[in-house]
């Protein structure tokens, strides 16, 4: 099942990067807009936010749509990695409030060593 939107943190990734790597995924992109303490842009009409420094050193790089390459935020964390190599983390599927605060506390880190459920506790 595609989630409706694609939400990973990347560390210490560099916006222009991954403006570049969402260029080759989706071929012609805006350019990076402020709007506040948020950078917006559109890849292949899909809005894109960039959160800088959402928690500490790591970005968060928001696709909202469900009309991706990606069915969810793993694929995405995964392609991410190998295009930025960087080390990325996302939600292991779809989270709401609903499901209480210990599962908003359990994330996939993907790296050059694969990828390993963890705990990051980001509140």
């Amino acid at each position: 099942m595609r989630q409706p939107d694609i939400e990973i943190y990347l560390k210490e990734a560099d916006r222009d990067a991954v403006g570049h790597w969402l260029e080759t995924v989706f071929g012609a992109t805006t350019p990076w807009r402020t709007q506040g303490k948020t950078f917006k842009c559109e890849a292949g009409g899909i809005a894109v936010s960039w959160f800088e420094n959402a928690v500490g050193k790591w970005h968060c790089l928001l696709l909202e749509s469900d009309a991706t390459p990606w069915a969810d935020d793993l694929q995405c964390a995964h392609a991410a990695h190998r295009a930025l190599g960087v080390q990325v983390r996302c939600a292991p599927g779809g989270w709401d409030e609903t499901q209480g605060e210990e599962d908003a506390d359990r994330w996939i880190s993907v790296d050059e060593h694969g990828e390993k459920e963890i705990l990051w506790r980001t509140g």
